[in-house]
């Protein structure tokens, strides 16, 4: 990685310490009890303005966000929600949070340790997370300090009329078969697979996020704190890295791979002009929005090797909570409490948080009729992000899987992440190992 961005990841980790111990300073003994929004009667009371960050930019652009407002507005009069969307949200919100300017309601960071929820978060009441299905994140100390906002798996999203265009009438069940469909797109003039190189974030599909389920142990990135050299050519490692690698030297992806064309490849997926993602179900919503017709979009679970079942994750979608530093924090746990689980918000693309409730996407019950067998996620641990912190391991962005894909030599560039695990293990000996 360039030398600018290991400046910022440090800058960005003295800034968090600076306010941690700051923290540590002016917090009380006594700990303060959970904020419960605002009761029917108490309506009235509620007033000022909030200010929520996100990474939905399309949400608020589309004007879906200020319809939740408006929503919210009707039971509580006085009150008004201002949204500010974030596009390199992982990297900026931590920005935000060591300078204490993070709005009053957002999304959690997901390489933040459990342990320092308290110093940004305010603690939930246990009747607004009553309904949660991923009980073990966004938690410490028997205290919640966060909802999630949707439940996703990750898979392929095509298009039919692309497929049934190039001739393709078997979905693909094996890795095999899959290139073979590859090959068939593009000589249909198609492009087959939009990776979003140039994007970076979406290249987590095809590294910490493929091998943290296809081996059905959804504690595999957990593990690897137990290892000196976790990245292996002859582990899930390499062979994700070797999907991903075969399919840009075949020409199965597209041409410009250093432009960030995340909006662009949306549309072109919708038109049939680009034939699969490798991507959450989240992303179906939005290559609707993009023009695409409900009947043409298809999804199946990612065929990663030639065996005969596969697995495919369930995870948790980001978790919003309300910052220590909100001014206005009733108002926002009512509006958290509101947008969890009194508008669509939860189901903007996203399977129901709700353990109950049942999908809706037909998509997704296309998907189910494959049989993965689902891997139900489990929180990163302290050990797994101090670790990643330490090795200055940015697993959130994905900017290391961009450089591992274009690695002229996979294997030296694997030595050099080992390299840096084992500094941040701290010299232990291989004996150290379970």
């Amino acid at each position: 990685m360039t030398k600018a961005y290991w400046t910022l990841q440090t800058m960005l980790l003295l800034l968090l310490l600076l306010l941690l111990s700051a923290g540590c300073e002016n917090r009380s003994s006594k700990q303060e009890p959970a904020v419960t929004p605002a009761a029917d009667n108490e309506q009235s009371s509620l007033s000022g303005n909030i200010l929520m960050l996100t990474n939905r930019i399309d949400l608020i652009e589309n004007g879906t966000m200020q319809g939740y407002a408006d929503q919210f507005i009707k039971k509580y009069p006085l009150a008004s929600v201002e949204f500010e969307g974030l596009s390199n949200y992982a990297t900026d919100i931590l920005v935000r949070l060591s300078t204490k300017d993070a709005g009053d309601v957002l999304l959690l960071p997901v390489n933040l340790p459990a342990k320092e929820l308290s110093y940004f978060f305010e603690p939930l009441s246990a009747e607004m997370s009553a309904r949660e299905r991923f009980t073990t994140f966004a938690t410490y100390g028997g205290k919640r300090y966060g909802l999630s906002t949707g439940t996703t798996t990750s898979g392929i999203v095509y298009n039919k009329k692309a497929f049934e265009q190039a001739g393709i009438t078997e979905i693909p069940q094996t890795l095999d078969d899959f290139y073979a469909i590859c090959a068939k797109l593009k000589q249909a003039g198609i492009i087959p697979l939009y990776m979003n190189y140039g994007a970076v974030w979406p290249l987590r599909e095809w590294g910490n996020n493929m091998v943290n389920y296809m081996t059905g142990n959804p504690d595999y990135m957990n593990d690897m704190v137990h290892e000196n050299s976790p990245w292996q050519l002859d582990n899930e490692w390499g062979q994700a890295m070797g999907i991903a690698r075969t399919l840009i030297a075949r020409g199965y992806v597209e041409e410009e791979l250093f432009s960030n064309n995340w909006e662009i490849s949306k549309t072109k997926l919708a038109k049939g002009e680009a034939g699969m993602y490798l991507t959450g179900n989240w992303t179906i919503s939005q290559i609707l929005d993009a023009g695409a017709a409900p009947e043409d979009i298809g999804y199946f679970p990612f065929p990663y090797d030639n065996g005969a079942s596969h697995y495919a994750p369930l995870n948790p979608d980001w978790f919003i909570g309300v910052s220590k530093f909100s001014k206005n924090k009733e108002l926002s746990m009512a509006w958290v409490n509101f947008l969890v689980n009194e508008t669509s918000y939860t189901s903007e693309g996203f399977l129901p948080a709700d353990d109950h409730a049942e999908p809706s996407m037909e998509q997704y019950r296309e998907f189910l009729s494959y049989h993965p067998k689902l891997v139900e996620a489990t929180v990163q641990t302290d050990a797994f992000i101090d670790m990643a912190n330490r090795s200055k391991l940015s697993f959130a962005s994905g900017d290391y899987i961009q450089e591992l894909i274009a690695a002229p030599d996979l294997q030296k560039a694997f030595d050099e992440l080992n390299e840096k695990w084992l500094e941040a293990r701290g010299g232990q000996l291989p004996s150290s190992q379970p």
